[in-house]
């Protein structure tokens, strides 16, 4: 499976009586143990073109390590057994293993066991992603919180089948996954992996939009554009002119991407049970313009030749005879004559956790609210200074490869 605990061990555990940390309880202790929270930090989210050109803020690494450290700590808070973190070969579970490391075992605050999913190869690719999602389901995670954009989500999706997740933004275009302190994401996470806050009242099944051309299928969680270019190049859109067709499962006129287009003619909330439709006018005659957000630092004029509703179920066979698809701002198929492009509306989108119904569902049930103080530390015996003991992680170990 290549799964490896930190260090060989627990990081930590759960308090013991006196508030010293005891030992990390075992799966018989009950449902805490058992609970696990996975965790994957893209770490080329928020790093493409479109932030070089726009001169946009690139989202560091070295905040995304300190994001999945603050999801650990409000896990182990909460009493989450186990939490599964993806491996990288840009310092993110690096970071992370050294911050555990350094944590030892008398931290006054109780930390899950954190095992690290290590992949056979890392590929650089969409594909790491799905397979770490593949994985870490395959090990029980409960919950799976993604630090990603569009991409990111869209990479997991098809991988996660019935698990719940927790999309947090940390990419270039964010109109999917949302902008939550890691912390109060954390705690949500948590209350539902724990069984808590059950699930069922608390998750969505988002909608998606299914591409297919030939032998290819994508999918797309907010929006599908067929533009004229004939390559598919660097991926990522921002020259109008060659767009022609835009399909979007939401779109909200806050949100960055081409999203923001439709949203600008036909606000269309995630929880609306259909999309929106657009033919763009591109470099040719128009009969109304749009100005919107379509990439971070860029606002864009953007002739409109029509736009209505698209249906729930509803299939779309594209007029445009040849050129590229994007999915979620990124192109990824090269079409002709010979393989039309079909774009359907569907309901079959990822499990999506209601960070905010979660919290709330917490404060009015008095989930986090307790009658009685947590216990005063012991006092420490005085002792000798003793020397570290030797570092036991595995050579092998995923997380310290480069």
């Amino acid at each position: 499976m290549g799964v490896h605990p930190a260090n060989g061990r627990p990081v930590s555990g759960t308090p013991a009586p006196g508030g010293r940390l005891g030992p990390a309880p075992t799966p018989a202790a009950g449902r805490a143990a058992d609970a696990t929270i996975g965790i994957i930090a893209n770490p080329m989210s928020g790093r493409d073109i479109r932030r070089l050109v726009a001169r946009a803020s690139v989202f560091p690494n070295a905040e995304k390590a300190n994001m999945v450290l603050r999801l650990i700590a409000a896990a182990g808070a909460l009493g989450v057994g186990r939490v599964l973190v993806s491996t990288d070969t840009f310092g993110i579970s690096a970071g992370v293993l050294r911050a555990a490391e350094r944590r030892g075992a008398d931290h006054d605050q109780p930390w899950p066991a954190v095992e690290f999913v290590a992949l056979d190869w890392h590929t650089g690719t969409a594909e790491d992603t799905r397979e770490t999602t593949r994985r870490m389901r395959a090990a029980g995670a409960n919950v799976i919180v993604l630090l990603g954009g569009d991409g990111t989500v869209r990479a997991a999706a098809a991988a996660l089948g019935g698990t719940p997740v927790v999309p947090l933004s940390t990419g270039t275009n964010n109109a999917f996954p949302q902008m939550w302190e890691a912390t109060v994401a954390g705690s949500a996470a948590a209350l539902v992996a724990l069984g808590a806050v059950p699930a069922g009242e608390v998750t969505h099944r988002a909608k998606a939009l299914e591409v297919t051309s030939g032998a290819r299928r994508e999918l797309a969680l907010v929006d599908v554009c067929v533009s004229t270019v004939a390559h598919v190049g660097a991926r990522a859109l921002w020259h109008v002119a060659s767009l022609r067709e835009l399909y979007c499962a939401f779109a909200e006129p806050h949100a960055v991407g081409l999203s923001s287009v439709a949203a600008m003619l036909l606000p269309t909330p995630r929880g609306h049970p259909g999309g929106v439709a657009v033919t763009l006018a591109g470099d040719g005659p128009a009969e109304r313009w749009v100005t919107a957000p379509i990439a971070p630092g860029v606002l864009a004029r953007v002739g409109i030749v029509d736009a209505g509703p698209l249906a729930l179920g509803e299939r779309r066979r594209s007029a445009v005879p040849a050129g590229t698809v994007a999915v979620d701002g990124e192109r990824e198929i090269e079409f002709g004559p010979d393989r039309p492009v079909f774009v359907t509306l569907s309901g079959a989108g990822p499990l999506v956790v209601d960070i905010p119904g979660v919290m709330r569902a917490a404060a009015e049930r008095g989930l986090l609210v307790s009658a009685r103080a947590p216990a005063a530390p012991a006092p420490e015996p005085r002792s000798e200074p003793r020397s570290e003991p030797r570092s036991e992680v595995a050579s092998d170990n995923p997380a310290t490869r480069r």
